[in-house]
């Protein structure tokens, strides 16, 4: 019996988790679509200078990484399509990978482990030295002024970074296809462009806004349950990207299932 106490115990805190994260996405919503028309106007300044540490500043690594992954594709996917004479096909594998999967989730985690973990970093150690409470006592929500312009730098930001990383993916498979099957640099870039329908790149850029509500709402969330001591803001970042890898993986499952299902009917 203890044991099923314990299974019911977790299963009524995860949802109470996700339910604390939805309420804290939502009203970050609220705040940045509805809150202008009401006489609460966004931080823009703030919002741009989160959008260039999210976004400008990821573009090295990210780049760096997707170019990489993209180079791994298309050696992978050479090794088994020259089996069956279809190296040729390699700039389409590599396209539809990036496009539909590994472009938009590879930039996720990048993401996390740059601006997620900082997010929570941020607002936890404001919750330990007190600036969240007198926030409060000044009648400011913590939620307008922190968290809105984080979010609507990572819902502006992933999308681009996600085209990004497709590009520099494809790219990166461009060097194996001209190096070794036989493409021009043009034939390949042109091979991969007629391999993309519309829905491939709406699938990802779709899966990356996604990620990125998701992403906030776990950093910021984090944030502001941090407990006493600065161990906690340890403890709270450390926990913003591990909770944040598995719910991102989480709703990729979700929206592929979904898109799956869809696109065939």
């Amino acid at each position: 019996m203890q044991f099923v106490s314990q299974i019911g115990g977790s299963v009524t805190n995860s949802l109470a988790y996700v339910g604390s994260l939805a309420s804290l996405g939502g009203r970050a919503a609220y705040y940045t679509f509805v809150g202008p028309f009401q006489g609460k106007p966004l931080r823009i300044q703030r919002a741009v200078s989160q959008a260039m540490d999210v976004g400008v500043r990821a573009l090295p690594i990210l780049s760096l990484i997707t170019f990489f992954i993209g180079l791994i594709l298309a050696l992978q996917a050479a090794y088994e399509l020259r089996r069956f004479g279809a190296i040729s096909y390699v700039a389409t594998a590599v396209a539809i990978s990036m496009s539909r999967e590994l472009g938009p989730l590879i930039t996720a985690i990048v993401v996390i482990g740059r601006s997620g973990s900082a997010f929570a970093a941020e607002i936890g150690t404001m919750k330990v030295t007190e600036e969240i409470d007198a926030l409060e006592t000044m009648a400011i929500s913590p939620i307008r002024f922190l968290v809105t312009p984080k979010f609507l730098a990572m819902i502006v930001m992933l999308p681009c970074l996600t085209i990004w990383a497709n590009a520099m993916g494809i790219l990166g498979g461009s060097l194996f296809g001209v190096a070794q099957a036989d493409f021009t640099f043009g034939r390949y870039i042109q091979a991969s462009l007629d391999s993309l329908l519309l829905r491939d790149i709406m699938t990802g850029l779709v899966k990356s806004v996604m990620f990125g509500i998701t992403i906030t709402a776990v950093g910021c969330q984090e944030g502001l349950d941090t407990g006493a001591g600065a161990e906690q803001v340890g403890r709270s970042t450390t926990r913003a990207v591990v909770v944040s890898i598995f719910l991102v993986v989480l709703v990729d499952l979700v929206f592929t299932t979904l898109f799956f299902f869809v696109s065939g009917s």
